[in-house]
């Protein structure tokens, strides 16, 4: 019945990707709610704001000092990378999604628990290990697998960067160490999709940190962003398999507002949500806000970094901003979505 069930989720979250939005032309009414949803973002600490709809820019402002050149530390919406890495390896039976870690790391043999640690697990954030807030001081791919784990897999949702290190550590491993991570993503994503990445930051392993600290312009994250609206599609190619991509935008029983590494506009019981402190601080989206798209998934940082996402609407907004650890700056995906009302 689990199975079958999870084999639901996937279709349906595929037909979601494929089914063809109605695009509307953009008007003179609509730049009016662009330009006031821009004053919005630029009056907390907003630095760009984008609007593509239907794979053509709309709406572009860099105030406060951005640039459409300058490219810009996603934060925590470096996580959300990791999703579409793993469709490609998936796509390339590099991997399978629910297959056991320890396969890769038999480092965890006599572990009880991390032997029952699938991928799924890692990339939704239900693995069971503990976690730290490491704001970008995330450990080492190798050091990542000494974790410890500290409940059932899949029974607690537990946010952090360093099981996206884990995550690195299996790809690198099953790469054979030929490329890492992120030029596997460049190879097989990225560089076939012209979109250029700023910079990445490499941690204290010298590899790439896929919690946090890719650097993208909002033009580049836009057509990131489009990609995936696509369904794993750009310049007319197929990069990546729509169903294996799907999977991302499916949520957990621990959690279901969280897929494979990006967040989803998705209800749940209230005290549910209440548990989670990214769904309490971080982040107002909420299925009964009607100016959020049902089909709504966000990538997200601190400072209210925003790469939103809607199929059915035909939408990628890109939102940046700056004071990363400065205070809340009261940016609200809600009021600002109120303001687009696209």
């Amino acid at each position: 019945m689990t199975a079958l069930l999870a084999r639901r989720t996937l279709l349906a979250g595929a037909a979601a990707l494929v089914a063809a939005p109605a695009i509307l032309p953009s008007t003179a009414r609509a730049q009016g709610r662009y330009a006031r949803a821009a004053a919005y973002n630029a009056e907390h600490r907003g630095i760009s704001m984008l609007v593509m709809r239907g794979g053509r820019i709309e709406f572009e402002d860099y105030p406060n000092g951005g640039a459409a050149d300058r490219p810009h530390e996603t934060a925590s919406g470096t996580k959300s990378f990791c999703g579409i890495i793993a469709a490609a390896a998936v796509q390339d039976r590099l991997l399978s999604l629910d297959e056991l870690a320890v396969e890769t790391l038999p480092e965890w043999r006599d572990d009880p628990l991390k032997r029952r640690i699938t991928v799924r697990h890692i990339l939704s954030l239900t693995s069971g290990l503990a976690t730290r807030r490491a704001r970008g001081n995330l450990l080492g791919y190798e050091e990542s697998i000494g974790m410890p784990a500290i409940t059932e897999p899949g029974a607690r949702f537990a946010y952090g960067g360093d099981p996206f290190q884990l995550f690195g550590a299996i790809l690198t491993r099953k790469l054979k160490q030929r490329e890492d991570p992120v030029a596997y993503l460049t190879r097989r994503v990225l560089a076939p999709a012209g979109i250029e990445v700023g910079s990445w930051r490499r941690g204290r392993d010298d590899m790439p940190t896929l919690g946090s600290g890719a650097r993208f312009t909002a033009r580049n994250w836009a057509k990131f962003g489009e990609f995936v609206r696509l369904g794993g599609r750009a310049g007319g190619r197929q990069l990546v398999d729509p169903a294996a991509l799907a999977a991302n935008f499916a949520g957990t029983p621990a959690n279901p507002a969280y897929g494979l590494s990006w967040w989803l506009n998705r209800p749940m019981p209230e005290a549910q949500r209440e548990a989670i402190p990214q769904l309490r601080h971080a982040t107002d989206v909420r299925p009964e806000e009607p100016a959020f798209p049902a089909d709504l998934a966000l990538a997200a940082g601190a400072g209210k970094q925003r790469l939103y996402i809607s199929r059915s609407a035909g939408l990628v907004v890109v939102r940046q901003a700056t004071g990363f650890f400065e205070g809340r700056s009261g940016f609200s995906d809600a009021e600002f979505w109120r303001l687009l009302q696209v």
